[in-house]
């Protein structure tokens, strides 16, 4: 019947129109303004008492080293440079892999690893409870909100406790095992609080385990890691100055691991130090290139140069 087919047409036109759970057309402009929610601090000064530190020393020591040397090998050059300073101190380091915190905390005398916190990304290490527990517990992490939220005041107070901090400048792991652009907070705070500033630079943890993998690759792949001497702002110096001197520093240590420390020293005071953003080629090249861990023995290189 006529009636019956119109009745059925207009539903399915009614059905077409609907939005059946999808956002309303109206205009963003013509929504009423609502304050964006505020991300909570998730409380992480437990991790920083006694209990605390008793529980991850154990599990440091006891399970974190045994499995992470089991997968990698490592080599540490420059822990001599720690013992001419007092913490706290901050920790700046290149960033390319999740086995970046443990390489560099492993590798600190049990004196400094013990008095070291580490800053993570809120939206990534605190985004669930039992990730945050974990890596707070493990790894005396406290968030970091990338955005520049109300977080951002947390490593002042860590500082003020007399803690050392690891900070990664580049705010996220490289895509392709090469620097990124260095944010200001680590000079920031080294200026605000007078610490000084300890860069370290390290090669192999993108060969070893990259962005996106969850678990080092066979082979126990060779890692490297190196502290250079510390820097101090100079007297009135802001963190904008402060800051390329910091990359700076982090560029001729990894300059300095790839060939020897006369040569990495001679280019740095020429102002020749290679840049540690990497070339201006093609990604695949870019990825490729990252992908060979360092060589195990650089011993009789290092020493040629000596003999020169």
């Amino acid at each position: 019947m006529p009636i019956v087919r119109d009745g059925i047409e207009d539903v399915r036109k009614v059905a077409r129109g609907w939005r059946w759970g999808r956002r309303p057309q109206v205009p963003r402009s013509a929504e009423p303004w609502v304050p964006p929610a505020r991300s909570t601090v998730f409380p992480t000064d437990w991790s920083r008492r006694r209990p605390a530190q008793v529980a991850r020393e154990v599990a440091q020591k006891a399970g974190l080293e045994p499995v992470f040397r089991s997968q990698v090998r490592t080599r540490v050059e420059g822990l001599d440079a720690l013992s001419r300073i007092e913490g706290p101190v901050i920790f700046v380091a290149n960033h390319a892999s999740h086995l970046d915190t443990p390489l560099i905390l492993l590798s600190l005398p049990d004196e400094w690893r013990r008095r070291t916190a580490v800053a993570a990304a809120a939206d990534y290490f605190f985004d669930t409870w039992w990730r945050a527990v974990g890596s707070v517990l493990l790894f005396n992490t406290f968030p970091i909100d990338r955005r520049g939220g109300s977080m951002s005041a947390t490593p002042g107070e860590v500082l003020a406790e007399g803690w050392s901090l690891v900070i990664f400048p580049e705010g996220t792991r490289s895509k392709d095992g090469w620097v990124g652009r260095f944010r200001m907070g680590a000079a920031y705070l080294a200026c605000e609080h007078d610490v000084p500033v300890v860069p370290i630079a390290h090669r192999g943890t993108f060969a070893a385990m990259p962005r996106g993998q969850g678990w080092p690759s066979p082979g126990r792949r060779q890692l490297t890691v190196r502290f250079g001497d510390p820097l101090r702002p100079r007297e009135g110096e802001s963190p904008r100055s402060f800051a390329p001197r910091v990359k700076d520093a982090v560029a001729a240590l990894l300059d300095e691991e790839r060939s020897t420390w006369w040569e990495a020293r001679r280019r740095a005071a020429a102002g020749e130090t290679p840049d540690p953003a990497g070339p201006a080629i093609a990604q695949w090249r870019r990825v490729w290139a990252q992908t060979e861990s360092p060589d195990p023995e650089p011993t009789s290189s290092r020493l040629a140069a000596w003999r020169r």
